[in-house]
């Protein structure tokens, strides 16, 4: 695959930074997730904001040119030979002296990846999918809100912890709190719904506020559905009629069954995708122009 390093498109193979990019040596870059549709990144205004929002509270002086990143993302797609992709956009704060940093950060470096969409399963929005409780706790923020950053490590731990422990590999794990609320999938947002209203964790858990997670928000309630943000617990989970999580690749999936610390297996409601959730899935793929 080729990418693109400050504007410049290069072969994976041939692409580098500096072993003193701050990005590498501190963590301190971002990075943002999203894929298009008929060659059209969805939610590129919402992304790129909170990408440049999140560089100034780390101190990068990165302002972002929609159009000049829509260019390289068409020219990408291009070279690669793709009609739609996922795409990866990061900052990196840039090669600096080793030592930690007292003055802002000037020579960023982008970095846009891009690889092929994951091939629809369409059984995944038909039965579902499980959450799978997790032991790893979530990390507290960088800041006072979480940042979508390079340092990763939480979210990889858990992944191994399904790796070695989940009973389904397939199910997406779910970080509790330290103090012991719902928070988040390891790449996913939460929601559930209970009688005629949808919940899911507040920013002020710790969360990611993920950009599709917003935008659900934001769709549901111009529909007339109520999102109620607080914190909640396991239990809350155990007792919901429908389950749903929502990342900016996989739009919205059903959650089917619940598994437990030990391993045990729970259905949510009767054990299938539930009635909201599924006429859900239909109205937002039709209100953004998604595959059918």
């Amino acid at each position: 695959m080729k990418v693109s390093i400050n504007d410049t498109i290069l072969d994976e193979k041939e692409a580098v930074i500096s072993i003193f990019d701050h990005g590498f040596l501190y963590g301190m870059g971002l990075f943002e997730t999203f894929r298009t549709y008929q060659g059209k990144p969805f939610l590129i205004e919402q992304h790129l904001n909170r990408l440049e929002k999140s560089c100034k509270m780390i101190g990068v002086n990165w302002v972002h040119d929609k159009h000049r990143v829509l260019q390289q993302i068409e020219k990408l797609l291009k070279i690669n030979q793709l009609e739609d992709g996922y795409i990866r956009y990061t900052i990196t704060a840039g090669e600096g002296h080793l030592g930690l940093p007292l003055d802002e950060y000037s020579n960023y470096n982008e970095i846009i990846y891009m690889k092929a969409l994951p091939v629809i399963n369409e059984d995944l929005y038909q039965k579902g999918k499980a959450i799978q409780l997790l032991n790893i706790k979530r990390n507290t923020p960088e800041a006072d809100i979480r940042l979508k950053s390079l340092h990763y490590m939480n979210n990889i731990l858990a992944k191994k912890e399904m790796n070695e422990t989940a009973t389904d590999k397939k199910a997406e794990g779910l970080f509790l709190t330290a103090e012991g609320y719902l928070a988040e999938g390891i790449v996913s947002n939460v929601f559930f719904v209970r009688d005629q209203d949808c919940y899911t964790p507040s920013i002020d858990t710790g969360i990611l506020p993920g950009v599709t997670r917003a935008y659900v928000i934001e769709w549901l309630e111009k529909i007339g559905i109520q999102v109620i943000e607080g914190r909640f617990l396991w239990e809350d989970l155990m007792t919901a009629d429908e389950i749903f999580i929502t990342n900016s690749i996989q739009e919205i999936v059903p959650i089917t069954a619940l598994y437990d610390l030990q391993g045990e297996k729970f259905n949510v409601g009767s054990g299938r995708v539930g009635s909201k959730t599924r006429d859900w899935i239909e109205k937002y793929r039709s209100a953004i122009g998604g595959y059918k």
